[in-house]
């Protein structure tokens, strides 16, 4: 097929590379514009961006297309079978959705209608979900509210981050798709119960409270690892925590946030968490023993 392929960060990246290994012709790739990033603030290109340059593909950037109607006929006149669209970050206008011939196709990274919205992989694993997966979406002018095409579960372990299940469900999305463009399945319109939204992360959301139980907070840094990352502070120092290990059986007399001995092992408000990594600001992640040997944590401790 004819196919235009929108999307931005490094989970869209196996889904451009499966669509052109089974024999498809992408003939434009939409991305968000390049970011400043890193210290020096310099520009830095999108994953896709990358990616598609490095296939030969021309790749367009626009910085907004909900009211840029050049845009939409630049899109239109493409003349593209489907689009698929997969975290791709600008909302598309219904001039952009009725375009290629067999509409835009959205790969989403739950089990819809669960986790609709801008973070479904980590809402997953904060809530305590034990699955997710993938759904193709028929793209509509709602929020994730399209009718589905496919869908594939993944279970979520109880390790699983928000990395390594990222990881997995964007390879299920680059192979679901090619199925779903090949098969071309009936649509069936989402159910109106379970519809649940996963809100748009800020580096707020990562702060660690530490009157939840161990279990809650555990799922917190897993979930939100690598970004934004659950934290602490320890004398008015940000402390980043990289992983943990839950001891809800764990029982003490401790107020939340007291260091329970000199290993890191803190009091929630049920249950205990053992820091196992963390980081320092301006310094890389460490084993909680190194960090221990350059600023040792006592017994009694209070961390916020």
């Amino acid at each position: 097929m004819r196919l235009i392929f929108m999307g931005t960060p490094d989970f869209s990246v196996p889904a451009l590379h499966a669509l052109l290994n089974a024999g498809h012709e992408v003939v434009a790739v939409y991305t968000q514009p390049p970011r400043p990033a890193g210290r020096g603030k310099a520009l830095r290109r999108s994953p896709v961006h990358e990616a598609a340059e490095a296939a030969g593909i021309e790749v367009r950037t626009p910085a907004r297309v909900r009211r840029d109607t050049a845009e939409h006929k630049a899109f239109a006149a493409l003349n593209a079978d489907a689009a698929v669209v997969a975290a791709y970050g600008l909302i598309l206008p219904k001039a952009m959705l009725d375009a290629p011939r067999l509409g835009c196709l959205n790969i989403h990274a739950s089990l819809l209608p669960r986790w609709r919205g801008a973070s479904p992989i980590q809402s997953a694993i904060v809530a305590g979900d034990t699955r997710s997966g993938v759904s193709i979406m028929q793209m509509d002018e709602g929020l994730d509210t399209g009718a589905v095409l496919l869908e594939e579960a993944a279970p979520i372990s109880a390790t699983d981050t928000a990395s390594t299940l990222h990881d997995r469900l964007s390879e299920i999305g680059g192979r679901l798709v090619v199925r779903a463009l090949a098969e071309q399945p009936k649509p069936m319109p989402q159910p109106e119960d379970g519809v649940t939204y996963a809100e748009r992360l800020t580096r707020d959301h990562g702060r660690v409270d530490w009157t939840r139980s161990a279990a809650e907070i555990d799922r917190q840094i897993r979930g939100l690892t690598p970004w934004p990352g659950a934290f602490t502070t320890l004398d008015d120092v940000v402390l980043k925590i990289g992983a943990a290990t839950p001891l809800p059986t764990e029982s003490h007399n401790a107020a939340p946030g007291t260091t329970l001995d000199d290993s890191l092992t803190i009091a929630c408000g049920t249950g205990a968490l053992r820091i196992d990594r963390l980081q320092k600001p301006g310094r890389s992640m460490m084993s909680a023993s190194d960090f221990l040997r350059g600023q040792p944590v006592p017994k009694g401790t209070r961390l916020v």
